[in-house]
């Protein structure tokens, strides 16, 4: 019999979202009343099955609804989106989502992932501008010989600077830019594909897991539990560099065992297609970095440096960001002449080798849609908030990491994981006399742990880019999943006392 081969990440979604329809005939369906500020007319809308009621945006009506939040974090915009208003679970008639569902829910999920996807798509297209000029090839071969003997510093430096990006502003989507570009320089020091991708989405992950000053998911989460940020930051910031340590340890054991014998690499039976798919096999002549190859590489490195700058202080998102790789595209176009009618071509060629990734992220998003359209993501939620009821403060703090880490399944996103459960679960710390920080970081861990094998989450699109599957990041990332859960959850049993 021929071997069994693991499905593509298309499908193991396409999988999972037949689960969830199947859920929705199961689980009861179920929602709280949530609570949305509306700036222009300074107000705040409660929203419920029967009825939107207008309500006046003072720290009376907070008090009245049993939501311990500050006015001001929603009258200076810290908090953007509805929130769940405790104690307010109602069951609702059953939304089942059937086969046509089903069918529709990737599509619904592209519409709304097309900010993401465009990124992705225009990111593409800068790459395969790159890959025209030359710059990107000529670069890597210079990388390779100046880090020649010391290849080991890049594991720490790639790990350390992505976690940096994760932990201050939420670097997690973006990082998408960073593997077709990072990628060739490990396979040129003569690692495997997995040591690059480890130390862009293990960095992020690890980063976000431990947001010290993340706006989108430590700040945002603090600010919906009522308490300040700097609360517990010096916990987060503890943990961040045990992680960090333990995650760069890990790496590094795995690359030097990948650099003294290749066949001990996990993905050794790949290795000749993912070099030929980030075209190392043509470099097999030294290729001369010249000045137009270094002004080219500092206009695409400056591309990421706006956008880096752009998205922490001058809140930009995801158009402002495609936008930036767009322009960053036509400036090295014009830099190395290249012929309008090639520029088109390359950089439609170079989208098009991320179509298949863009895919991924709009049919991972429709698992989240069918969740919202069946109505069991409160459902859910409110049952894991009745099981800590009296339970000792150690064991609460580590089921509720389990419970966070669950949930990041039905709610990827840490913004909105934050604004809905932070409200239900933050006053959970009250009863069994904690304090709400060990919430946000039970809230913090359980998505960053989780997340490093989330199939809603990135992970299976930062494969695809690589054409790694998901069996053997598996494989890899496991045994470093153990030891941090356990590093977790001794740091909580401790954080707790």
């Amino acid at each position: 019999m021929k071997k069994l081969k693991f499905p593509t990440a298309q499908t193991i979604l396409i999988l999972i979202a037949a689960l969830v329809s199947v859920l929705t005939w199961l689980v009861p369906s179920g929602k709280y009343d949530s609570l949305a500020y509306d700036a222009k007319s300074d107000s705040f809308t409660k929203i419920s099955q029967e009825e939107r009621v207008l309500l006046p945006a003072t720290q009376v009506t907070l008090e009245e609804l049993g939501i311990k939040i500050p006015i001001e974090k929603f009258t200076n915009g810290d908090i953007y989106k509805p929130i769940g208003i405790p104690y307010t679970y109602k069951k609702m008639k059953a939304q089942p989502q059937g086969l046509g569902a089903l069918a529709k829910s990737p599509i619904k999920g592209i519409i709304a992932a097309a900010d993401i996807i465009f990124l992705i798509l225009f990111i593409g297209g800068l790459i395969g501008i790159m890959n025209l000029t030359g710059a990107f090839n000529a670069g890597v071969s210079w990388m390779a010989k100046t880090l020649y003997g010391r290849e080991y510093i890049l594991i720490i430096v790639v790990t350390i600077l992505i976690a940096l990006g994760g932990t201050t502003f939420g670097l997690a989507e973006e990082t998408m830019a960073f593997y077709p570009i990072l990628i060739p320089v490990f396979l040129a020091a003569k690692y495997d594909a997995m040591v690059g991708l480890s130390c862009v989405f293990l960095g992020s992950s690890i980063g976000t897991m431990c947001s010290t000053i993340n706006p989108f998911s430590s700040i945002i989460a603090s600010d919906a539990a009522g308490i300040s940020w700097t609360i517990g930051l010096n916990n987060r910031v503890m943990m961040l560099m045990i992680c960090v340590t333990i995650t760069i340890l890990y790496i590094l054991r795995y690359a030097k065992r990948v650099k003294e014998d290749p066949s001990k690499s996990l993905i050794y039976d790949q290795k000749e297609a993912i070099e030929k798919l980030f075209g190392l096999n043509s470099m097999n002549a030294p290729l001369k970095f010249t000045n137009r190859h270094r002004l080219i590489t500092v206009v695409f490195s400056l591309c990421f440096i706006v956008m880096i700058i752009g998205v922490s202080f001058l809140d930009w998102w995801f158009v402002e960001m495609t936008a930036t790789f767009l322009v960053g595209a036509i400036i090295i176009g014009f830099i190395g002449g290249i012929k309008e009618n090639d520029f088109v071509e390359a950089f439609a060629k170079g989208a098009a080798d991320l179509l298949s990734v863009a895919f991924i992220v709009g049919i991972a998003r429709g698992v989240t849609i069918l969740m919202e359209d069946g109505l069991i993501s409160d459902t859910v939620l409110y049952y894991a908030s009745t099981i800590t009821e009296g339970m000792h403060k150690g064991i609460f703090a580590n089921v509720m990491l389990f419970i966070y880490g669950g949930l990041s399944f039905f709610m990827p996103s840490s913004s909105g994981m934050a604004v809905l459960t932070m409200p239900i679960f933050s006053p959970l710390a009250d009863t069994v006399n904690i304090g709400r920080e060990i919430i946000v970081d039970t809230y913090l861990y359980g998505l960053g742990l989780f997340n490093l094998i989330n199939p809603t989450g990135l992970i299976l699109a930062a494969l695809a880019i690589v054409k790694i599957g998901f069996d053997r990041w598996l494989k890899f990332v496991v045994p470093l999943l153990l030891i941090l859960v356990i590093t977790t959850m001794v740091f909580l049993t401790i954080s707790v006392y």
